[in-house]
């Protein structure tokens, strides 16, 4: 098992804290996982035994009866039973319905209690906590596997292009890595995206006409890295929806972690550009079951690995605009700002360089700015560095 140490690096620090700790991820994403190993170093490093650790799963069957909410409450209360903390684990608690009413009266009334939740969709987000937990929660974003976990997961090269082009295809769902036949890998892959739509949107966000669902999510894979556009939507479906409708079912895709909305920030105006914005997919082993482009294995999947790779180190990150155009990506951490373009391979060609690296003649401060592609040879130039694409996944810092 690959000890995500990325994440619990982070989350370490606050195990014995009494602010509520959130897991939040696509499904199968490797929360869960999280959790146990979390458990593991609190009975291997702390010495804390199995009765001061609390853990439910509310996908079990065995832990049905603990979806009332007033049910779940009572039974944790009922494990108290001194004064040592207590380590609580709430896995899928999205299945509870006010599960907020559960942990806002744990808190309220037990103090040596450390709450760790876990779900998959946007009842767990800040926008939707933030009314009714008032701050008291600490959250923790969780990714499928990035390139570096894959190459430590599967024990491949992760030098090797064939490595790589596996990852790009298929994701960084961990559980499709059992997997080497492709036809396995796909069933997979369609198991984990049919639960997202039955249990996320369909039963939390009653948003019934799962074709439509599938075929704005098919327009919003095919255009990784365009500009959104509703017009185009309605065009490419070819029907009679409205502008609402269709922003419903976007939405609903970003609240079930399937895309994620990324807005264009001006750099001249130096402001966040609220109604131009792109998406991206959360793992690209779904894009790939839900694409019908032959040329998905191009420059704009290399941009959605390394928006990917972006936000799971941290990053804030935003499409550039500048007044003649755009730069790939925008990242923010720590109060730097940094600026990224990708491309595929650029092989010496003149025009193309000029290209990518032109991105940046308008833009006058002094912030890193960097060209990614999959190009061996160093291209940097003018005081813009030039990254290997793979080398940067496999660590490199920037």
């Amino acid at each position: 098992m690959l000890v995500r140490e990325e994440y619990l690096s982070k989350i370490r620090g606050f195990y014995d804290s009494n602010l509520i700790k959130i897991l939040v991820g696509i499904r199968r994403c490797g929360k869960s996982v999280i959790l146990n190993q979390i458990i593991d170093e609190l009975k291997a490093k702390r010495q804390i035994d199995d009765e001061h650790i609390i853990f439910i799963n509310f996908e079990l069957i065995e832990f049905e009866e603990l979806l009332d909410y007033k049910k779940l409450n009572i039974y944790i209360k009922s494990k108290i039973k001194d004064n040592k903390i207590y380590y609580v684990f709430l896995d899928e608690i999205q299945n509870v319905d006010k599960f907020e009413n559960v942990i806002n009266s744990l808190k309220a009334s037990i103090s040596n209690i450390s709450i760790f939740i876990a779900g998959s969709n946007s009842k767990l987000l800040a926008s939707e906590l933030s009314s009714v937990l008032s701050g008291r929660y600490v959250l923790f974003n969780i990714n499928p596997l990035s390139y570096k976990e894959y190459v430590a997961l599967t024990a491949k090269n992760g030098k090797d292009l064939d490595t790589f082009w596996d990852y790009a295809k298929w994701g960084g769902l961990p559980n499709r890595c059992e997997f080497s036949n492709e036809n396995d890998i796909k069933n997979y892959l369609h198991s984990v995206y049919d639960s997202i739509v039955l249990k996320d949107v369909i039963k939390r966000l009653n948003l019934k006409d799962s074709e439509l669902f599938d075929a704005i999510l098919q327009y919003l894979i095919e255009t990784i890295g365009r500009e959104f556009s509703i017009e185009n939507i309605i065009k490419y479906l070819n029907k009679k929806l409205s502008y609402e409708t269709v922003y419903k079912y976007v939405e609903a895709l970003c609240k079930a972690l399937i895309v994620k909305k990324v807005y264009c920030y001006d750099i001249v105006g130096k402001g966040v550009l609220k109604t131009l914005n792109k998406y991206y997919a959360t793992d690209l082993g779904i894009a790939q079951i839900k694409n019908n482009n032959p040329e998905f294995k191009s420059y704009v999947i290399l941009e959605n690995i390394v928006y990917n790779e972006l936000i799971s180190r941290d990053y804030e990150v935003y499409i550039g605009k500048t007044p003649k155009g755009e730069v790939d990506f925008l990242a923010t951490k720590n109060g730097t700002m940094r600026y990224i373009q990708v491309t595929y391979e650029m092989n010496g060609n003149e025009s193309t360089i000029e290209r990518e690296f032109g991105a940046y003649k308008l833009i006058k401060d002094n912030y890193p700015k960097y060209v990614i592609s999959l190009d061996k040879i160093d291209l940097s130039r003018d005081g813009i560095i030039h990254l290997n694409l793979i080398d940067f996944l496999l660590g490199k810092e920037i």
